[in-house]
């Protein structure tokens, strides 16, 4: 099968609905900024991402994940005020039929706003089921080739975990939100969290904290070596738009079940 072969742009049915994105920031701690956003399907008028994905069948999948992409890149050019912000995408690994191929649209897109490939992260999740690993490790080889950052979402609530670590490397993995709640006063999860970070720092993997909701929650998390967040507690997604983060990043930490996750790390 060559580049222009692709059996999901021959087959793929036709969307019948449309959406639009939210987009909520991911900051650099370390840095004190906004180091992207992650764009989110929404409902033309806002409504959940459910609303949209309970709408998509399985001969749209492909359509629907194209769209997705070229969909996020068209709205971030247009509000993004910095060029060294990045844009992080949802994509669907089963969705990708030919890895090459499946880029075209969002390389069209990328070409058409002048927005810089390396500013763009594709995420995909464990909790969908891969069915062929070698086909999703085909994948990651030709989106890093191209220059976009891949990362693994909700690492440590899905199918593969570890497993899925062994066999390849993204350059970020974020760390699911199960495992970062009340992580500041939970000895389980500091130890859990410690040793995924301990992995991380051994493969050159960048870790991102999903679903902070609380300032003793980041300190934990920042004290242990985490520099990259994403959650309530910084902000909450906007329906087309940059929301302002809430607090501020220089944020104290002292509490003991901080500073053991901080030494254990």
């Amino acid at each position: 099968m060559t580049a222009h072969e692709c059996p999901g742009c021959q087959g793929s049915k036709p969307l019948d609905f449309s959406f639009s994105m939210a987009f909520q920031p991911i900051v650099d701690a370390g840095a004190g900024r906004v180091w992207g956003y992650e764009a989110l399907v929404r409902g033309e008028a806002g409504e959940g991402a459910y609303s949209v994905l309970g709408r998509v069948s399985a001969e749209q999948k492909y359509r629907f994940d194209q769209a997705c992409r070229v969909k996020a890149i068209d709205l971030a050019a247009r509000l993004f005020p910095r060029r060294d912000l990045h844009l992080s995408i949802n994509f669907l690994p089963n969705a990708v039929y030919e890895p090459a191929a499946c880029l075209r649209a969002t390389l069209a897109a990328a070409r058409k706003h002048s927005f810089p490939l390396e500013a763009v992260m594709f995420e995909f999740t464990e909790s969908e089921e891969m069915a062929d690993v070698a086909h999703l490790k085909r994948i990651i080889t030709e989106y890093r080739r191209m220059g976009f950052i891949t990362a693994l979402d909700d690492f440590g609530a899905g199918y593969a975990g570890l497993g899925l670590l062994a066999d390849f490397q993204p350059d970020l993995i974020k760390i699911d939100m199960k495992l970062v709640r009340d992580v500041d006063r939970s000895h389980p999860r500091q130890a859990i969290l410690a040793a995924i970070l301990y992995v991380a720092r051994e493969l050159g993997i960048t870790v991102l904290a999903e679903g902070i909701e609380t300032e003793a929650e980041f300190g934990a998390l920042k004290a242990a070596g985490v520099n990259l967040f994403q959650g309530y507690y910084f902000a909450k997604p906007a329906f087309e738009a940059l929301p302002t983060l809430e607090v501020s990043l220089d944020v104290p930490w002292c509490d003991a079940g901080q500073e053991r996750l901080a030494q254990t790390a």
